[in-house]
C-alpha cells in the first residue's frame, strides 16, 4: 500500500499566472497572499507593471543582501507602505528614513540590549503566567478561538515590560480592543500603495480607523505623560519605557518629546504585541496539528521549566518549533522598499522610484533553496543545511541595519510562552475549522483558529 503523505500546513491557493491588473486589483483587496502567482515561490525576481508604477519582488539572496545590508541607504522604506498606517503609527521608526531613523534608531536600541532584556524578563514571565490562569475556564474541550488568547498574552507582555502594567489596568484594557479593531480593518497594504496620491489628497481609509486610531494615540499619549512627571519626581519604574525616555541621543544630546514616544509606543504595540500574537496563534496550531512536536515541546518544559532566563535557552526543541511558525507564518509577509537611484537587478534596468518587494513568505517557501518548502519540521533547524537557508534565506525580522530591534525580545517571548502553555495545556485541532492564512496587518486566519484545549 502507498502511504499517505501528510498533511500539510495550510496555504493560500495561487492566483493564475496572468490576469488582468483589474483582476489583479480584486484580488490584492481581498488578501494579497493568494493574490501573487505561484510562479514566485521559485522565481528569483519578478517585475510587476502598472500605469503608475513598476514593483519588482526580489528572492535572490545575493540582492537580498544588496537591499538590507550592504546598500541599505540606497533603499528606503517606500512611502507606499505607510499609507495604511500613518493615522496610527504617525512617525514612528517603523515608517521613517534617513536621518529621523537613525536619530530614533539610536535612542531605542539601547532599551533592547541584551542585559535590558534580561532585566524585562520577569514582566514577560508574569504575563505567560496570568495568562495560563485566564484560560483555566476555557480548558475544557470546547473550541476556542485561539488567536484571540494569543493577542491577549502579547498585549499583557507589552503592556508589562512597556509601562509596568498588567492587560487589566484601565487604559491597557482599552488600547487592547481598539487595537484589535484597528488591526481586523486594516490590510496590510492600502491601494494608496497602487496609485501614488498627492499629500493634500484625502485618504480613504475603512470605517473606524481613523477614530481608532485617534484614541489609541490618546490614550498612549495619557500614559507617556503619566510617566514623564513619574520620571521628574524620581519614581518611576526602571522599564522600558523609562528608559527610552530618558536615554538621550548620544549626537544630539536630545531625548523624544512626548508627541515623538507617542509614535514610538505606537509601533511598539503594533511591533511587539501584533507580530507575536500571529506566530503564537500559527504555532499553537501546527503543534495542535503535529502532536508528537506538541508532546517533545510539554516534555522539554517540564524538564527545565520557564522560570528563569537561562531557562529559556534550554528550551532547544521550543526555539525550534518558534522558528519554523516564523519560517511559514512570517508576521510581516512582506517589506517595500524603492529604489533611490537608477538600479540593474539580474541584467535587467531598475528604474528609479521602483517599488521593491521583499517577501519572507516566499522567501521562506522558496523551492530553490529550502528542502520540503511547505512541510513542518522543526528538525531542519539543527542540520547543516537548514543552518545555511536560515544565513541565507530567513528574515522574519527583516535584516541589516533596519533588523527589528525587538527580534531578541521577540525570540524570548514566544518560546517563553509556548513553554508555558503547553506545559499545562494540550491542544487539538477542531476538524471542520482548518484556518485560512490571509494578511491583515500581519498574517491572520481569515476565520481565526479553532482549537480544543484540555489540561496536561
Amino acid at each position: 500500500m502507498t502511504p499517505v503523505p501528510p498533511l500539510l500546513p495550510p496555504k493560500p491557493a495561487a492566483r493564475p499566472d496572468k490576469v488582468s491588473l483589474w483582476r489583479y486589483l480584486k484580488l490584492f483587496r481581498q488578501d494579497i497572499l493568494s493574490a501573487q502567482p505561484a510562479r514566485l515561490y521559485r522565481a528569483w525576481m519578478a517585475e510587476f507593471k502598472t500605469p503608475f508604477f513598476r514593483s519588482f519582488m526580489i528572492n535572490d539572496p545575493d540582492l537580498l543582501d544588496v537591499v538590507l545590508k550592504t546598500r541599505p541607504g540606497d533603499f528606503p522604506k517606500s512611502d507606499r507602505v505607510s499609507e495604511g498606517l500613518r493615522p496610527l503609527l504617525g512617525n514612528s521608526v517603523f515608517l521613517t528614513n534617513g536621518d529621523t531613523w537613525k536619530r530614533q534608531r539610536r535612542i531605542i536600541d539601547p532599551a533592547f540590549e541584551g542585559g535590558r532584556l534580561k532585566e524585562s524578563f520577569p514582566a514577560m514571565r508574569a504575563a505567560a503566567e496570568a495568562g495560563v490562569l485566564r484560560l483555566k475556564a476555557a480548558a475544557d474541550g470546547a473550541p476556542l478561538e485561539i488567536e484571540t488568547v494569543t493577542s491577549h498574552i502579547a498585549a499583557d507582555v507589552i503592556f508589562r515590560t512597556l509601562f509596568s502594567i498588567p492587560i487589566e489596568h484601565r487604559v491597557a484594557a482599552e488600547v487592547f480592543a481598539r487595537f484589535r479593531a484597528y488591526q481586523q480593518a486594516q490590510p496590510l497594504l492600502n491601494l494608496a500603495a497602487f496609485v501614488p496620491l498627492p499629500r493634500w489628497m484625502p485618504r480613504i481609509y475603512p470605517r473606524g480607523t481613523r477614530s481608532n486610531a485617534a484614541r489609541i494615540r490618546r490614550l498612549i499619549s495619557d500614559l507617556t505623560e503619566t510617566r514623564l512627571a513619574a520620571i521628574k519626581a524620581g519614581t518611576a519604574p526602571p522599564d522600558l519605557a523609562t528608559k527610552i525616555m530618558t536615554t538621550p541621543d548620544p549626537e544630539t544630546g536630545l531625548g523624544f518629546d512626548t508627541g515623538e514616544m507617542v509614535d514610538q509606543v505606537a509601533i511598539f504595540f503594533l511591533a511587539g504585541h501584533e507580530t507575536s500574537a500571529s506566530a503564537l496563534g500559527w504555532a499553537l496550531y501546527l503543534l495542535a496539528r503535529y502532536p508528537d512536536w506538541q508532546d517533545r515541546v510539554a516534555q522539554e518544559a517540564m524538564e527545565h521549566g520557564a522560570e528563569d532566563f537561562t531557562a529559556v535557552s534550554r528550551l532547544r526543541i521550543t526555539r525550534d518549533v518558534y522558528r519554523e511558525t516564523l519560517r511559514l507564518y512570517p508576521p510581516v509577509p512582506m517589506m517595500v522598499r524603492e529604489a533611490a537611484c537608477p538600479e540593474a537587478f539580474r541584467n535587467r534596468p531598475v528604474p528609479k522610484g521602483s517599488q521593491i518587494v521583499l517577501s519572507p513568505w516566499h522567501l521562506h517557501r522558496h523551492t530553490r533553496v529550502w528542502d520540503r518548502p511547505d512541510d513542518f519540521d522543526p528538525a531542519r533547524w539543527q542540520t547543516e543545511t537548514g543552518k545555511a537557508c536560515a544565513r541565507t534565506a530567513y528574515m522574519p525580522f527583516s535584516a541589516g541595519p533596519r533588523v527589528c530591534t525587538g527580534a531578541g525580545f521577540a525570540m524570548v517571548e514566544g518560546v517563553l510562552i509556548l513553554a508555558h502553555l503547553l506545559r499545562e495545556y494540550r491542544v487539538e485541532p477542531v476538524a471542520d475549522k482548518v484556518p485560512q492564512p490571509v494578511a491583515h496587518l500581519t498574517v491572520r486566519s481569515k476565520t481565526g483558529i479553532w482549537l480544543r484545549l484540555t489540561p496536561r
